[in-house]
């Protein structure tokens, strides 16, 4: 299994999107928060990214940003904000000077991965020769596609947008080794035990059988896995199964007892208490909305190990 994509998967909210821009001397765009992630790239010329209460971060051919949390910021061909218009409304130079590709994911924010609720409120990824040669090549794709318009244009753009995400992702975690989640990626033997607990969430794991997996004792296993991501495993487990169940209430028609059983539940009762006591809400009425409250990405759920 593939914790990063079962950690993007999780809180996907339809299709992302996509534009190309291009703008004269003068430009400054603004960028309402959203509920999802967005990224800028800047094909030529230069710019500034200044975040909302943040230091404005120069930007120059290449250069790729990511927006994790969505947050309020602006665009613009000076480090100053002020007179800003909606990015909506811009309106593009076709021989202007500067070209930039901005785009957006819709992402379920109650549900984050930890993984990606750590993320910093901004990644920036200057360009440089040699430097994330995959992030590159998918920027030029990405520019590419969306600058034309030939055959298969939306299945090219919806492949390579999901790429530029993962990979955007990818650039960041390898240049943060850390402590947290960026070092629990790179411990082999909690990479097992995590990669055991998403392949089979409903499986009835004990702490016993997890250590033997990943070739650890109980105790050490539980150390270093609360340390690193926060959780210990079964708080993560019961985590990562109730996240998985709220992705298949939104995505499927599956009836209740048939989530329950695929996460690990015996009952339909046991898994819709334990479903409200973390998403605040009972699962029919969640998936009659599609979200819930905010929830905290960092800390595991309290309470006892499903039956």
């Amino acid at each position: 299994m593939d914790l990063l994509s079962d950690a993007i998967a999780a809180v996907r909210i339809g299709r992302p999107v996509s534009n190309r821009l291009s703008a004269g001397s003068e430009w400054c765009y603004r960028f309402a928060p959203y509920e999802g992630a967005g990224f800028h790239v800047l094909l030529r010329g230069s710019g500034w990214l200044i975040p909302d209460g943040g230091e404005p971060v120069p930007l120059g051919p290449g250069d790729a940003v990511l927006v994790p949390h969505g947050s309020a910021h602006t665009l613009s061909a000076t480090p100053d904000a002020s007179g800003a218009v909606p990015f909506e409304a811009a309106v593009a130079e076709p021989d202007g000077r500067t070209e930039f590709l901005c785009g957006k994911y819709r992402l379920a924010h109650g549900r984050r991965h930890p993984v990606l609720a750590g993320l910093p409120e901004l990644v920036h990824l200057p360009a440089g020769v040699g430097r994330h040669p995959a992030l590159r090549a998918a920027i030029d794709l990405l520019g590419a596609e969306v600058a034309e318009r030939r055959p298969g244009r939306a299945t090219a753009l919806a492949g390579l947008l999901d790429l530029l995400l993962v990979y955007l992702i990818r650039a960041w975690l390898a240049g943060n080794p850390g402590t947290g989640w960026p070092q629990a990626l790179r411990d082999p033997e909690i990479t097992a035990a995590l990669e055991a607990l998403h392949a089979n969430p409903a499986a009835p794991w004990r702490i016993e059988d997890l250590a033997a997996h990943a070739g650890l004792s109980r105790a050490t296993l539980s150390r270093r896995f609360t340390a690193l991501t926060g959780y210990s495993p079964m708080a993560y487990l019961t985590w990562w199964r109730l996240t998985t169940a709220a992705r298949l209430l939104q995505d499927t028609d599956l009836p209740l007892p048939s989530i329950a059983a695929k996460v690990g539940y015996g009952s339909p009762f046991a898994f819709s208490h334990a479903f409200k006591r973390q998403f605040g809400v009972a699962p029919g009425a969640y998936r009659g909305t599609g979200s819930a409250p905010e929830v905290s990405g960092t800390a595991g759920p309290r309470g006892a190990r499903p039956r």
